[in-house]
């Protein structure tokens, strides 16, 4: 077979001589080698295959052109694209046109070489030459063919050419069987350099005929002709934007080196960037694209997945996937042609003989592989975080979907911290996962590849690298599932502490209230510490996986020298450093897949917590029969409905045997508290689980619920909820809601912008704008439940006659109240109790019979006598009279327009722009930050420390490398055993370095990010009220998710990186420089050159990344807004409304994250490529200067730093960019710890007696009061005196400033001027936890935190359970509590969304009772309890405060009734204050008030 092998590395076209000796098979199998793996008849084949297919062509061309003569239609029809119908060009038919004209160039390039070749037989050159340059025309042709389906939107490729890439693919083997079997046995010095580029040459090509072979089996071109109405159709939902993102219509070229990101990077240069100036994204990228496909590739039932989500989105995106990986392998194809470059220009400049041509050549091999290289990997990247950014989008959408279709109890069971980490954090791990994804499978490719190289070189001697290799993934692997448990320990804690701080947020003026800023505080501290303790692990884990594959290639390197040395191996200089280059790139898989696979494991916990959310339980949309425009006469019916707050539970928590509302009907529904009230419209509505029975609704519905739900909106948008404006109806639904007059005294009227949650609105604004939404919908069934809890007397009945009774007059309407005295009015009455409808019927008739509903009334009624018999004693005051039809008349013309005028002028526009924008920096990130950073663990000594511990690194690898060029040279007479032995040691100190180096990082990192955090929460305990109400949570939540998870993790890991990065830099120039000096003057350029770059860059990276922060809070914001008001937008049917909201915020947020990547690979893509040409000018002084000024051991060593420049310039580079983006999450949270400060919680100077207030005595000395500054008084100097023990009942107009007093008081809100006194010590003086925590207080709005009844009583574990259980008994809630198994630890679910408004009302009422404070306010504190619960409340009240001080907001006026005083306050003026008697013996509002109520029955 000797013959064999001549052939296949002779260039000779003559057969050589055969062993005639050998048998038949043997004869014709040496035949078919000639055949088949010779370089010549191979080129002759392939030459015939060029042919065939070229004549087929152009036979193909003129039948069609004789055709076309012989057919008079067609001659006048154009060949242009017809008007009704366009085309979309996929990444298969743009890969494949790349792919083609990237070999016709290539080609070209290696034909023009052949004839310039000197060295060549002249007969090698006159079959090689031509070869190639036909070889280039043919792909021309084909390149020209594709165009030409492009015109004429062919979605096939034609037959022949399909035939040709095919057959094309069988020889291409044949030239990479030939290659590989030369590159193994053939010496370098039998081999042509020809032939030996010829072989790289057909080992890149191989996988691209094999991506040839696939398209011509799929035979799809990868044109799609579309119609021009399916894409109107397709897009109807997305607006006709002028600022489309330039990657939309921009070229091939343009695509491929990213010129189209040139405008914005222009823009981002000359000036701050803002939202606008951001383009949208391209169509098919959209999110609602995203949405829809994600939605039609979910698994359908029957296919019974137990991991929908990852099946899901790999059917949306495997091609994408697939091109990546296709990048990937073009990128493995040419990272080794560097390495195997080495030996050939160390024997070029050893050598005494080596021609110009020969240097040029591998210069140009050198260039060509780099340059692929450089736009395979950023073309990778780029594409990788496209993919990434389109599945988060595609996680985000689908999340909010999902939220919005989950059931009562599934929703209660994730919680909304948890769901807004499956969009803030999941969504971006399985984002982040695709840049890692094809590092998985390409790793063991790539050790293949490298040690079948390194056989090559150093023979058996490779066993030892392979061992050391498979030693260092064992580790990897095995270190990786320890990491595992803590990514999913650390995802746990961190879904805690978003829960608690969630909670802290949403509640925030209660804990200020009672003084509990410490315990919720050190709450979220308790699930930090276990969170960062997880993190701390996780991330020494790092440090030690790092520190072991970093100094990995030196102890392989290590291992193979001295295997090599042992077998007797010899190691030259150019071998040595080819076989550490290779190492050096083996380097890149070892420490990329333990990250890759800690990116999978991350991901894959976040789709098990996504899998787990998705198939959560959905409310049944076939609970309830709806039908809209239905015949008869029936407009809600339940039969036999058994139903239960929780999927699983068939213990019925309500049960109705027969309920029949007809259509107009207005029916009202009663009963005590925790009775079934609210979910018996949660049952007509389908929002409780239904065991069993029939609901049926006939037509649409409105929800108005008991606690309110407003938006972050205007007014106006809040009560229109996306209908068009219609201003008579409008004008009627806010008349009919009593809310003209609030308008009037707000700046900017009905555009007003409400706050987060509403803050600031009163109760009972809130309760008419979500009523007023309600009207304006126009509905035919209305659901109101007990709306007139938190509005006064005479507003309530005004709603009730003008909106129930008068607009509300023709619609079906069912009332859940505790306004007994409107009951008469009411077609028919439901009793409640224990989750059963007890009674039910008209008022005469349920009268008449008594019993629950009886004792309702006598409740009422009793109540009602002391305000009945008052009344009578001021009947005769034809002023009272006229005072009880007009108060609000008289209260504008005495309160409103005395109330300075001027101050309405003043205000400022900031009334209406409550949520200012928010705060963002602009221009470079602040030295500052990096110096609060890098200086908050331990000064400037840290940073030292790290500096000169990554000099240490650096130097030893140094220090390494310069010993092996120093020992291998040929001059050299050290001892194989003394080199062995020194490098040894030099491996052992780099490894001690290194470790040490990764756990002083680790540390530093940790320490850091703890003392930001702390530090952040402590400014937002601290922070006053006025911040929270102008602040919306998402905006906070953002910092202490995402901002912290990458002060975290992602910072320091980055800042470790980029030191190295630098430094390693800094080596590669000095070795370049010193073996070839003229590069000296390249240096400063390119350092000039790329630093311009980077500057340019990062002024629009960084805007970028301060705008994507910006525009994922929204995202997260309008989240925990529609879950909160999920049952309103669910009850009127607008899902798709909301759907479309959430869409636009995240296609305003992925705009930021696609531009960023496109600058971040715009900057990398010129970097690399820069230090490809350094690199190669380089190579060029160092192989054509003398060899007396470069030892050609140098060289190898120069070249074994030189290739890993184009990619760490661009590495170092954009981590450096990285760094300062991410940086942006630092000088956001350090926003968040320079918060303005409320006073101080103690006083040590000024603490109070321990027994204050002993007495309770209250003086108001010209109190007055603003919200902010500039901003008109609401408290308008009140001067009163409440005596100790005594009883003040607060009265007046919702909005007048009834709540605002007891903030004042509390000193939520500090005083303008004036003071207040109690005991005689000004309170202003006082700390505010010393203040705060010595008074009780129920406020307006119940709240009840996650956990037990026991902690929700009893937050700081004061008491004793006996107490508990009293205080229980006390208000009424003992027999409740009792009732359920775990009695005292029974669950409390955030919000307390599991216990009725009333029942909560009590438990805040249990509070109170066990702290039994001196004074005692109460803000509406029984208003959502019925008559009969508040008459046994009141009563509790006055015999356990008895001796106590307190100031009672109520509405009720026989709540007031029995109080010392009555305070009467009227547009921000304490217009009565007296005994109710003496104020009710003469004309007054209070009198008017009492009047209004007694009358509202009648």
């Amino acid at each position: 077979m000797s013959s064999s092998s001549s052939w296949l590395t002779s260039p000779s076209c003559t057969l050589l001589p055969i062993d005639s000796s050998s048998s038949t098979p043997q004869l014709i199998l040496q035949w078919l080698t000639f055949l088949f793996l010779s370089p010549c008849p191979q080129r002759l084949l392939l030459s015939a295959l060029d042919s065939l297919f070229l004549l087929s062509l152009l036979a193909s061309a003129v039948h069609k052109l004789y055709s076309r003569a012989n057919t008079t239609s067609s001659i006048t029809k154009p060949l242009l694209k017809e008007k009704d119908s366009d085309y979309r060009v996929t990444l298969w038919f743009k890969l494949t046109l790349l792919v083609t004209t990237l070999l016709a160039i290539t080609y070209t390039v290696l034909g023009i070489l052949a004839f310039t070749q000197t060295n060549n037989l002249s007969s090698w050159k006159q079959i090689e030459a031509p070869f190639r340059l036909f070889q280039a025309v043919v792909n021309i042709v084909i390149v020209i063919l594709m165009l030409h389906e492009k015109k004429f939107k062919s979605s096939k490729h034609p037959l022949s050419l399909r035939i040709y890439w095919i057959a094309n693919f069988v020889i291409a083997s044949l030239f990479a069987i030939s290659a590989v079997f030369r590159i193994v046995n053939a010496s370098e010095e039998k081999l042509e350099l020809s032939l030996r580029i010829d072989d790289i040459f057909s080992l890149v090509n191989l996988p691209l005929s094999l991506f040839f072979f696939v398209i011509s089996i799929r035979g799809s071109s990868g044109i799609h002709v579309i119609r021009i109405s399916d894409v109107v159709a397709t897009y109807t939902s997305v607006p006709t934007d002028g600022n489309l993102s330039p990657y939309a219509g921009s070229s091939f070229l343009s695509k491929t080196v990213w010129f189209w990101m040139n405008p914005l990077i222009n823009k981002g240069y000359k000036t701050p960037l803002k939202l606008e100036d951001v383009p949208s994204l391209p169509l098919e990228f959209r999110a609602e694209k995203m949405s829809e496909n994600f939605i039609n590739n979910w698994p359908k039932p029957e296919e019974n997945s137990k991991h929908p989500v990852i099946v899901a989105l790999f059917r949306c995106f495997w091609k994408h996937i697939a091109f990546t990986g296709f990048l990937a392998m073009i990128r493995l194809c040419v990272m080794y042609i560097g390495p195997l470059l080495i030996q050939s220009f160390v024997d070029f400049t050893s050598r005494k003989d080596s021609t110009t041509s020969e240097g040029i050549i591998l210069i140009l091999i050198l260039f060509a592989a780099k340059s692929v290289e450089v736009l395979s990997v950023h073309q990778y990247n780029f594409h990788s975080q496209k993919i990434g950014m389109l599945i988060r989008s595609s996680i985000i959408t689908s999340v909010y979907k999902k939220g919005l279709r989950l059931s009562s109890s599934s929703r209660q069971a994730h919680g909304t911290g948890q769901i807004v980490n499956h969009m803030a954090v999941d969504a971006q791990q399985l984002s982040d996962m695709m840049m890692q994804l094809h590092p998985i499978w390409l790793m063991p490719l790539q050790v293949a590849v490298a040690l079948a190289l390194m056989y090559s070189y150093v023979g058996v001697s490779v066993l030892a690298a392979l061992l050391g290799t498979s030693i260092v993934f064992l580790f990897a692997l095995y270190r990786t599932k320890s990491s595992n448990n803590f990514q999913f320990q650390m995802m746990t804690s961190r879904d805690s502490r978003m829960k608690a701080t969630n909670e802290l947020l949403n509640n925030m003026r209660v804990i200020k209230f009672q003084a509990w800023e410490e315990y919720f505080g050190n709450k979220i501290k308790q699930f930090r510490e276990s969170e960062h303790g997880w993190i701390g692990k996780f991330m020494y884990y790092f440090a030690v996986n790092f520190g072991v594959l970093s100094a990995a290639p030196l102890v392989v390197t290590v291992l193979t020298f001295a295997t090599a040395t042992f077998l007797g191996f010899p190691l030259n200089s150019g071998t040595v450093f080819t076989i550490t280059s290779i190492i050096k790139i083996l380097q890149e898989p070892l420490r990329t897949f333990p990250q890759a696979l800690i990116m999978i494991s991350q991901a894959t916990i976040s789709l098990g917590r996504l899998d787990e959310f998705m198939t959560s339980k959905e409310m049944d949309e076939n609970a309830v029969q709806r039908e809209e425009n239905c015949d008869g006469d029936v407009a809600v019916e339940i039969k036999d409905g058994k139903f239960s707050w929780d999927d699983n539970d068939e213990n019925d928590a309500l049960r109705v045997e027969e309920l029949v509302i007809k259509k107009g009907d207005h029916a009202a529904v009663v009963g005590t508290v925790g009775s079934g009230k609210s979910s018996l419209l949660a049952s007509v509505l389908g929002e409780m689980f239904k065991i069993s029975g029939q609901v049926k609704v006939c037509g649409t519905t409105a929800y108005v619920a008991q606690t309110s739900w407003i938006q972050n909106a205007t007014i106006k948008e809040n009560i229109l909820f996306g209908l068009p404006m219609n201003l008579d109806k409008y004008r009627e639904a806010l008349r009919v809601c009593c809310l003209e007059k609030d308008l009037e005294m707000m700046e900017d009227g009905d555009g007003t912008e409400i706050g987060e949650r509403g803050i600031n609105l009163s109760g009972g604004q809130k309760q008419r704008v979500q009523l007023a939404r309600a009207v304006y919908q126009d509905t035919d069934i209305y659901l109101l439940d007990d709306i007139f809890s938190a509005v006064d007397a005479q507003t309530g009945s005004f709603i009730f006659k003008e909106c129930i009774m008068g607009a509300l007059k023709d619609k079906t309407v069912l009332l859940v109240t505790h306004q007994v005295d409107f009951l008469h009015n009411v077609d028919s009455i439901m009793v409640m109790r224990e989750g059963r409808v007890v009674q039910s019927g008209k008022y005469d008739e349920l009268l008449k019979a008594g019993l629950d509903f009886g004792a309702l009334l006598e409740a009422h009624e009793s109540s009602m006598k002391m305000a009945e018999t008052s009344d009578k004693t001021s009947n005769d005051s034809a002023q009272s009279q006229k005072l009880a039809r007009i108060p609000s008349k008289e209260k504008e013309s005495g309160g409103e327009k005395q109330s300075s005028s001027e101050d309405q002028s003043k205000s400022e526009k900031t009334a209406a722009k409550l949520i200012e924008d928010e705060e963002r920096e602009t221009g470079q990130v602040n030295l500052n930050v990096y110096k609060q950073y890098f200086t908050e663990a331990f000064g400037w000594w840290g940073i030292a420390l790290v500096l000169a511990m990554s000099v240490a690194w650096v130097a030893s690898f140094l220090a390494g490398d310069y010993w092996l060029a120093f020992a291998t040279a040929d001059d050299s007479s050290i001892l194989s055993s003394t080199f062995i032995t020194v490098y040894a040691v030099i491996a052992v100190v780099a490894c001690i370095v290194v470790m040490v180096r990764g756990f002083l990082f680790t540390y530093l990192g940790l320490k850091t990010s703890q003392s930001f955090f702390i530090g952040m929460l402590q400014c937002i305990l601290h922070a006053p009220m006025s911040f929270f109400d102008t602040t919306p949570s998402g905006r906070i939540l953002s910092r202490v998710s995402t901002d912290i998870l990458w002060v975290d993790i992602a910072i320091p890991m980055f800042i470790n990186f980029v030191l190295i990065a630098y430094l390693q830099l800094l080596s590669i120039v000095i070795v370049i420089c010193q073996n070839s000096w003229e590069t000296v003057f390249l240096v400063i350029p390119l350092f000039w050159l790329n630093n311009r770059y980077r500057i340019y860059y990062l002024a629009t990276s960084r805007e970028l990344t301060r705008l994507d922060s910006i525009t994922k809070a929204p995202v997260i914001h309008h989240f925990s807004e529609t879950i909160s008001g999920v049952m309103t937008i669910r009850s009127l049917r607008k899902q798709n409304t909301f759907c479309q909201e959430n869409i636009d915020k995240v296609n305003a947020s992925l705009r930021m994250d696609f531009h960023n990547n496109g600058a971040n690979e715009w900057l990398g893509f010129r970097l690399d490529y820069n230090g490809v040409v350094f690199l190669c000018t380089a190579t060029l002084f160092m192989i054509f200067l003398p060899s007396s000024f470069v030892k050609s051991e140098y060289v190898g060593m120069s070249l074994s730093y030189g290739l890993a420049l184009s990619g760490l310039l661009s590495f170092s580079m954009t981590m450096s960019c990285n760094v300062e983006n991410k940086m942006v999450s630092v000088e956001r949270i350090k926003q968040f710890t320079n918060l303005p400060s409320e006073a101080p919680w103690k006083i040590a100077d000024k603490s109070p007696p321990q027994n204050w207030p002993s007495h309770g005595t209250i003086e108001l000395n010209n109190l007055q009061v603003r919200y902010r500054a500039n901003t008109p008084l609401v408290l308008k100097g009140i001067s009163l005196t409440i005596e100790g023990g005594e009883k003040v009942g607060v009265v007046g107009r919702t909005g007048s400033g009834k709540s605002t007093l007891i903030q004042v008081l509390f000193r939520l809100i500090e005083p303008s001027a004036g003071k207040v006194m109690i005991d005689g010590i000004n309170i202003s003086n006082v700390g505010l936890h010393d203040l705060r925590s010595r008074f009780g207080i129920i406020p307006q709005e119940p709240v009840l935190f996650q956990g037990t009844v026991r902690t929700n009583i009893d937050p700081l574990g004061l008491y004793s359970e006996e107490e508990i259980w009293k205080s229980l008994e006390r208000c009424q809630l003992k027999e409740v509590v009792a009732a359920k198994p775990e009695k005292l630890e029974a669950s409390v679910v955030d919000g307390g969304d599991n216990w009725s408004v009333g029942q909560r009302q009590l438990l805040c009422l249990g509070r109170i009772m066990l702290k039994r404070s001196k004074i005692l306010f109460m803000d509406e504190a029984t208003a959502s309890v019925d008559s009969q619960t508040d008459v046994v409340v009141q009563k509790i009240i006055r015999e356990d405060f008895a001796d106590r001080t307190i100031v009672s907001i109520a509405h009720r006026i026989p709540t007031v009734m029995d109080c010392d005083k009555v305070l009467v306050i009227d547009a921000g003026f304490a217009k009565e204050y007296d005994k109710p008697s003496r104020l009710l013996e003469r004309p007054s509002i209070f009198a008017a008030l009492v009047k209004e109520y007694s009358n509202r029955s009648t």
